[in-house]
């Protein structure tokens, strides 16, 4: 499928890869593993023609197709399900011929492009665009909603359905995990182990590389090795191969000392000369060996909380959402949830559900609508989210970030912790817009660190931190004194430090009783039991044999669930505003006129799903 030759890659001034010599068959998925900065997104680039190698060869049949995720979504008006749609250009493109002949009642065309349909099997395609985004995390209401309508992790899952949309018999997929929780990355395994085509799959996530890969290939120190198994298959065999080669850089080291000591005995003496020079050539002929360079380990550290009372944080019958009297929205019901020293609890369940709205809960960002929210006078919460990383000021270095926090600490002391977080020299001292998203997660880390928090509330941490920051994260989480709640998809950073498990769905938060093995057959059975179920939208069977009815017109009929569809999601749309706490900040004003346009529109779809009724009943 793709074979390297000799091949080099630079960027920039700086050697990526060099001496590339392996061979991919199809059919393999391969997890492309190695720290943030190796070259392995420039090597996704080389694939796919878009660089050149800088010496050697790549070669890539030029029958493969090859099917990506695009790094950008422009804003489109297109509907979700459309734009992932347009992944199977040929499919989309008769289905848009289609639409547009029933738009013009253009009968003979639509007939042309049911025939085309059927030559090219594209009959089920609006089913499987449906399942791909259902996996990974859109309710069916968000469907027909604009692109641009979605914030930029839901774009990111747009993109990568349309990856999976479009036919391909080489995928490429740039840590495709980031942006999903983990009951899509459940998901998304399932898929990609009944992929049919080569994978070439990034990815920080041991446990997601451990469930999908059969081959590894490893980038470091600008070379790549190309390992048969999944991720912990290759953590042994490269144990063992730097093993070997430190066993055998010490053999040949020995030897040249010994060849060394007799030349420098007898190389002066008349009659051992011919030996001694009979040495000199054999210590040339040597071939010189590599010994294993101890690879820096991570090591960071949450230092001990400065005081450790038993009893730190409680919800009692709390209502948790957004919003004021008549235009309160809530998201949990009735939860009550105790953090005690020593507890540590992993929050599980899909995206939207209410994992961070919990979590915000139990920090005290936004207010319980009911119930009571109290904590111990020397709680102190370390709180992690996506914007504690987007928070970071521009133009300013990790000294100061911490000398914020930090007033009349020395800067040697500064120097000294962040060195712990891996930011030495000089490193601490350069502006933030540098820095990688890892980079920037590990400083927003460190900076809860310094402040010796009791409570570490942590939603999604792990977002762009590389294999080793994961396990030094882990490591450090695991001896860490205080209380911890997680929210995070990475299974193996759950696994290492969670003991105790929170589902969080539909409206409720409460104790599961077992491990992420059993969610995930929870998961499962769950959506098989929802599956089974017939669809809210589906139409009625005719009440009298087919051969008594006339099928609905369907221009009509098309108009009719257009309009149907379009209501849905414009009910959707408000329904995300009035999720969003900045609606209330007026007083409630902006968030009652929603709330009545709300129910305007649900009176509205009412109506409008009574008229697709009775086209169907009376046809």
């Amino acid at each position: 499928m793709i074979s390297f030759r000799n091949f080099a890659l630079r960027r920039g001034e700086r050697l990526l890869l060099s001496n590339v010599d392996l061979a991919l068959h199809a059919g393999w998925r391969v997890g492309v593993i190695g720290r943030n900065g190796t070259g392995k997104s420039s090597l996704f680039a080389a694939v796919q023609g878009e660089v050149e190698a800088d010496q050697g060869d790549i070669d890539v049949p030029t029958r493969v197709r090859i099917a990506s995720v695009a790094q950008e979504t422009p804003a489109l008006d297109d509907a979700a399900l459309d734009y992932v749609l347009s992944g199977d250009a040929v499919v989309h493109a008769v289905l848009k011929a289609e639409r547009e002949a029933m738009e013009r009642e253009d009968w003979e065309a639509v007939a042309e492009a049911h025939h085309r349909l059927e030559e090219i099997g594209g009959y089920d395609a609006t089913a499987r665009a449906g399942k791909l985004l259902h996996g990974l995390g859109f309710t069916a209401d968000t469907h027909e909603r604009a692109v641009k309508e979605f914030s930029g992790g839901w774009r990111v899952r747009l993109n990568l359905a349309r990856a999976l949309m479009t036919p391909s018999d080489l995928l490429l997929l740039d840590e495709p995990t980031n942006h999903l929780d983990l009951d899509a990355v459940l998901w998304l395994e399932q898929w990609l182990l009944k992929y049919p085509g080569t994978l070439l799959l990034i990815s920080h996530d041991r446990e997601f590389l451990d469930e999908v890969t059969t081959h590894t290939l490893h980038l470091h120190d600008g070379k790549a090795k190309l390992y048969t198994g999944d991720y912990t298959a290759f953590e042994r065999q490269r144990a063992e191969h730097l093993r070997l080669q430190q066993i055998t850089h010490e053999k040949v080291q020995a030897e040249r000392a010994h060849l060394q000591s007799f030349i420098d005995r007898f190389s002066a003496s008349a009659a051992k000369a011919k030996q001694a020079q009979s040495r000199v050539k054999r210590l040339a002929k040597m071939a010189n060996t590599e010994a294993v360079r101890a690879e820096r380990a991570l090591r960071i550290e949450f230092p001990p909380p400065a005081k450790l009372p038993h009893a730190l944080l409680r919800l009692m019958h709390a209502d948790c959402g957004y919003g004021e009297a008549a235009s309160r929205h809530v998201v949990l019901d009735q939860v009550s949830f105790i953090l005690e020293a020593g507890d540590r609890v992993a929050l599980l369940g899909p995206n939207g559900a209410g994992k961070s709205t919990l979590v915000k809960s139990l920090v005290g960002e936004i207010p319980l609508l009911t119930g009571e929210r109290g904590g111990h006078p020397d709680l102190r919460i370390g709180y992690f989210a996506q914007h504690t990383v987007e928070s970071l000021r521009e133009g300013t270095s990790p000294i100061d970030h911490l000398g914020d926090i930090a007033p009349g600490v020395s800067t040697q002391q500064l120097r000294d912790f962040l060195g712990k977080w891996n930011f030495p020299g000089d490193r601490a001292f350069e502006s933030v817009d540098k820095f990688s998203g890892g980079e920037r997660a590990r400083l927003a880390l460190a900076l809860i660190a310094w402040r010796q928090p009791n409570v570490l509330l942590l939603d999604e941490p792990t977002n762009h931190l590389d294999l080793d920051m994961r396990e030094a994260l882990a490591e450090a989480l695991a001896t860490f004194d205080g209380a911890i709640v997680l929210v995070s998809h990475d299974r193996h950073l759950i696994g290492l430090v969670c003991e105790t498990f929170w589902r969080v769905a539909d409206g409720v938060a409460q104790p599961f009783d077992g491990d992420l093995d059993a969610y995930a057959v929870w998961l499962r059975t769950r959506e098989s039991t929802e599956s089974r179920k017939a669809p809210a939208k589906a139409a009625p069977e005719p009440a009298v044999a087919a051969t008594t009815k006339k099928p609905p017109n369907p221009h009509k009929l098309a108009q009719a669930e257009a309009r149907v569809a379009e209501l849905e999601s414009k009910l959707h749309a408000i329904d995300m505003d009035l999720a969003d706490p900045d609606v209330y900040s007026d007083g409630g004003t902006n968030a009652s006129e929603l709330s009545r346009q709300r129910d305007a529109l649900a009176a509205e779809l009412a109506r409008a799903e009574e008229d697709l009724l009775d086209l169907y009943e009376t046809a």
